[in-house]
């Protein structure tokens, strides 16, 4: 198995687990759109592979980062998707310190000035909302991470494991909610 390879399971199974200290109730992320352990509204939900949903980004907010904070990344993740490494609906790096929210429908166009979003697993860059196979319900992990630094050396062609990756090895703190969707 190639480093790379290795490196992008280690990076998804890290993500997955939440190995970044998330500080007790100071550093937390919020939605007007997305309830903690609910279901994720029909705008929320792809419109590929069969689904037929708004695909629109949530509203998140955030607050209480940590001490040492010098940019953000936001991520979407399904770790139950039948793939062997879970599934990554989007990824946002290089978020300035200064944003401390994103309106729902964000995309390449109108995502913060300097942010980078990376094509997600559905092959197209920015949100790509939830579309599980049918069967059972699948979480979906929305997570902010606050960075020490202020930019991850990414492109729009950086893979979303490489960001999880490079978050991972910079980050200070996380918050997250996650929301559920079946069919």
């Amino acid at each position: 198995m190639s480093n790379l390879i290795k490196n992008t399971l280690i990076a998804s199974a890290l993500i997955a687990s939440g190995t970044v200290a998330e500080a007790a109730g100071a550093f937390k992320l919020t939605s007007p759109d997305i309830v903690e352990g609910r279901p994720l509204a029909m705008a929320h939900v792809a419109n590929v592979f069969g689904c037929s949903g708004g695909n629109i980004s949530p509203a998140l907010e955030w607050s209480g980062a940590p001490e040492g904070t010098k940019s953000f990344v936001v991520t979407a993740y399904d770790p139950d998707a039948p793939t062997g490494s879970g599934f990554w609906h989007w990824s946002i790096a290089n978020i300035p310190v200064s944003i401390t929210k994103l309106a729902g429908g964000i995309t390449p166009n109108n995502a913060p000035a300097g942010s980078v979003q990376v094509r997600n697993d559905y092959g197209f860059q920015g949100f790509g909302g939830a579309c599980p196979p049918p069967g059972r319900v699948h979480r979906y992990i929305f997570s902010v991470y606050a960075l020490k630094v202020e930019k991850l050396d990414v492109t729009p062609e950086t893979t979303p494991a490489v960001i999880g990756f490079m978050t991972l090895a910079n980050a200070i703190g996380k918050a997250s909610i996650t929301a559920l969707y079946g069919r």
